[in-house]
């Protein structure tokens, strides 16, 4: 549907429409026949990491130098919306958990942490998974309580590790520990290889929606991980967290708009199928005002998304139109998710819809990179001292 329009032609250029053609035959040869199958079994087989790897779709966006391919920011967007439209974002989801474990590395790494964990993950040799949340808590990543302790050439780590993605298959773990004292600056990043000693995995933890992505807590006992396995300085890992999160968030932006076009999709193909009262639910006016308010909204986020991810992809700094767009998405999301089951509805309630499956996997949207809440407080902080730095501006411009 957005490919019709003016507003996503002006961000989308011939060298874009070819990866999306590109990466849109991969998935209905790749994915979408066996996505029922991933879905009951609750994860994604490493044979599709390795096929995503060999065609460069998991390295976009990342350094040459790293084994990854040329790109921008909306090479990313067309690989993240093709995906998407398996119709289950677990798969997406469990796909690109690289896009948040990796960047520390990349930013702060060594050549040869690069050459040993970056390189095989985008080649689709390895699975890297991201660690921060804690059973007690996960939005307040400051007081985490993973400890990690140097001993001569090597850390011993001790915790746990909750709702992470990937976390049953991963080969590696950027993972966010406590070197120093409270608070933010007493954080590091280490990379933790699951074969450590002293690691150990739950069994897959069975969630309301993402079932085709593998969630798992993740326990350190005495865990000894290498010095060198240490993601730049010590007691910097909370900034460099923060670093990436404008990139996660607008990943999910585009992810919870595709889940709100699919819905709409498949709502207009239905209305015009099924019947009620002798004539199609597209007869009747409830019904197309429904349908119309669905495209205004998504039509809305779509294009505040978009126009985010131009700014990032011209370096400016969007944090706070980010964090909007990620809320913004959300809201229209679950907006459209419950429009959509209403309108199938006995059959929006049924497994083997996709409305169905859509609706339980929007529901992390506003949870998961950050909740929604904490999403407001970014937002309320950076207009206040925009506000404060005005304060000299007058309340109402005098007439000229």
């Amino acid at each position: 549907m957005a490919g019709n329009n003016a507003s996503y032609q002006k961000y989308f250029t011939k060298q874009h429409d070819m990866v999306r053609k590109a990466v849109r035959e991969f998935v209905k040869k790749e994915i979408v026949p066996y996505v029922d199958e991933w879905e009951e079994a609750g994860e994604t087989p490493m044979e599709l990491y390795r096929k995503a790897g060999e065609l460069g779709y998991l390295g976009i966006n990342y350094p040459v130098e790293c084994g990854g391919v040329e790109g921008d920011v909306f090479d990313g967007i067309v690989v993240n919306e093709e995906l998407c439209r398996c119709g289950s974002i677990g798969i997406p989801a469990s796909l690109g958990t690289h896009r948040i474990a990796l960047p520390p590395i990349v930013a702060h790494g060594t050549h040869e942490q690069k050459e040993k964990f970056v390189r095989p993950v985008i080649e689709g040799k390895r699975k890297a998974a991201l660690a921060v949340t804690e059973p007690s808590g996960g939005s307040d990543v400051a007081s985490l309580k993973t400890t990690a302790v140097r001993k001569g050439d090597h850390y011993v780590v001790n915790g746990s590790k909750a709702f992470i993605t990937t976390g049953i298959h991963a080969s590696q773990i950027t993972c966010a520990v406590r070197t120093g004292k409270e608070g933010a600056h007493g954080i590091s990043l280490l990379i933790i290889e699951t074969d450590s000693p002293g690691f150990s995995v739950s069994e897959k933890l069975k969630k309301m929606g993402w079932w085709a992505s593998d969630t798992a807590e993740l326990f350190f006992d005495d865990c000894i991980v290498p010095v060198e396995n240490l993601i730049g300085e010590e007691n910097k890992g909370f900034y460099y967290q923060m670093e990436n999160f404008q990139h996660e968030r607008l990943g999910m932006a585009v992810q919870t708009n595709m889940i709100s076009t699919i819905c709409l999709e498949e709502c207009l193909k239905y209305v015009r199928e099924r019947e009620a009262f002798g004539k199609p639910l597209s007869g009747f006016q409830v019904t197309r005002h429904k349908l119309a308010d669905m495209a205004m909204l998504i039509e809305a986020s779509r294009e505040f998304t978009y126009r985010v991810a131009a700014k990032i992809n011209a370096g400016e700094n969007q944090v706070k139109e980010v964090s909007m767009a990620k809320n913004f998405t959300c809201k229209v999301s679950n907006q459209v998710t419950f429009d959509a089951t209403q309108i199938f509805g006995g059959y929006g309630f049924m497994r083997g819809y996709v409305v169905e499956r859509l609706y339980r996997d929007n529901r992390i949207m506003s949870i998961g990179g950050g909740t929604s809440e904490i999403m407001k407080e970014i937002i309320s902080k950076i207009i206040l001292n925009e506000s404060d730095r005005r304060k000299d501006w007058p309340d109402i411009l005098p007439l000229k």
